[in-house]
């Protein structure tokens, strides 16, 4: 307690944490001052957020209230918020899942699995990527009401549904897509997709707060009104048939788990490739500035030389912000109570660009190599169509580079066979890499992506020869 009677809650408060894992005090107080910063820019009646690196949730803060109680009640890392369509990530993943297993695949059409619908000819990769050209919402008011179909009521809207775009003409995000991924995904399994989603993705990673019905500690939503300041409390919302598209409540220690899972991918929920799968673009949201983008389920932004990947999510009475640095291992989640103003995705790339600046990833130290072999002889500055290309050893693995200091220039192989490499990492990933010998097996050149590779600099008039 204040003077005068006010009730307050501590600003931030930063979690135990091991001590080989903790951020700097300096670290510390710049993101506890962010914070109380957008919480009073914002005018939410309570922000809360927290960053993981390395698999740890390492911060976390907590200003103004969860609920405007008497007394305010304050949030912890066990508050649940409502994320909104951060959950349009965990449907993606169950679709991954069941696109791992042979259950699907990304070139299904919405005809393969729900018969007769008018839109049958939509494939899911455009449903994930927001590139199907289907309207924005679920026929009907549902954002007026706050009343979301059942299954019946919203299959029967979609044969109402129209598609405003050509599939891939541009990035047009639509909650209604989302919702009808959660509907392929019923009709494969027989299950629900909440149950799905509890089984694939927030069991396997410990999330035992998240899901589509809080608790009654749960934060609550506000409207804040822009001039007289006062706070009305937003009703809840629940999605029905339409949860897939942003009905799960969550918390920031659930959230940490799910940035570090998001950063540093193992098997527990898809392959470790199929996570840098999802975070790769397959559409630019921004066309003219190409500073983001979406992939499969995921969204990117790009702050200098940097992009960063995650979700924004918007329910009546919450905002939430979730963004990761996925090669530092660094990540933030970003709650507000509030229905407008709070700019939490911005808010979450901050923390995260913030403890990547003051502390950046160390490299691994270089160590010296061995290589193998057969990888020896292919060592060394080559040439196809008069460039230079060098190929070498980077980690035990084979690499070859166009152009010096340039690693988007880079490409990385694999043994397939016998004098045959795939490309597997960079590049010009996909494309094979073969090795020709003469009689006595002397290396004479090399095939890649079919073009002559040779050691001398050679036209292509010599290569007709």
């Amino acid at each position: 307690m204040s003077t005068d009677g006010v009730h307050t809650v501590p600003t931030a408060a930063s979690v135990p944490r091991p001590s080989d894992e903790a951020l700097s005090a300096g670290v510390v107080r710049d993101l506890d001052s962010r914070l109380v910063a957008a919480q009073r820019d914002w005018r939410s009646p309570g922000v809360s957020a927290g960053v993981v690196r390395d698999g740890h949730l390492v911060w976390s803060g907590h200003v103004g209230a969860a609920r405007l109680d008497d007394p305010p009640a304050p949030a912890d890392d066990d508050t649940q918020f409502m994320i909104g369509s951060v959950t349009k990530t965990f449907t993606a993943l169950v679709v991954m899942s069941l696109r791992d297993e042979g259950r699907l695949t990304l070139d299904d059409t919405l005809g393969d699995h729900l018969r007769g619908t008018r839109h049958a000819k939509v494939v899911l990769r455009q449903l994930l990527a927001h590139a199907s050209g289907l309207q924005r919402e679920p026929v009907g008011h549902i954002w007026e009401s706050l009343v979301a179909p059942d299954r019946d009521a919203f299959l029967a809207g979609v044969e109402q549904a129209e598609q405003v775009l050509p599939s891939h003409h541009a990035f047009h995000y639509s909650n209604l897509a989302y919702g009808l991924l959660g509907q392929v995904v019923e009709h494969i399994t027989g299950r629900d997709w909440n149950d799905l989603v509890h089984e694939r993705v927030l069991g396997p990673l410990g999330m035992t707060r998240t899901g589509l019905t809080p608790s009654e500690d749960r934060a609550v939503g506000y409207q804040v009104d822009p001039f007289a300041g006062t706070a009305t409390e937003e009703p809840l919302f629940t999605l029905n048939a339409t949860a897939p598209l942003g009905g799960l409540w969550s918390t920031v220690a659930d959230m940490a788990r799910y940035a570090a899972y998001v950063a540093r991918p193992d098997d527990r929920v898809v392959r470790p490739e199929t996570v840098e799968e999802m975070c790769r673009p397959i559409i630019m949201t921004d066309v003219e500035a190409w500073t983001g983008g979406y992939g499969l389920g995921f969204g990117m932004g790009r702050r200098g030389d940097r992009v960063y990947v995650g979700h924004g999510g918007a329910m009546p009475g919450f905002l939430t912000g979730l963004r990761v640095r996925r090669s530092d291992g660094v990540g933030a989640i970003v709650f507000a109570n509030c229905s407008s103003g709070a700019l939490s995705v911005g808010l979450a790339t901050d923390l995260v660009e913030a403890v990547v600046d003051a502390e950046p990833t160390m490299p691994t130290p270089w160590r010296p190599e061995v290589p193998s072999a057969d990888l020896a002889p292919l060592l060394g500055q080559w040439w196809s169509e008069g460039s230079p290309i060098a190929f070498f050893v980077r980690g035990g693995r084979l690499w070859s580079r166009l152009a010096e200091n340039d690693p988007a220039s880079e490409t990385c192989y694999a043994a397939e066979g016998p004098d045959r490499f795939r490309a597997v990492e960079g590049r010009e990933r996909g494309e094979l890499l073969e090795v020709v010998r003469g009689p006595g097996g002397e290396l004479e050149k090399l095939y890649f992506a079919t073009y002559a590779v040779t050691r001398d600099p050679l036209a292509f008039a010599d290569l007709q020869s």
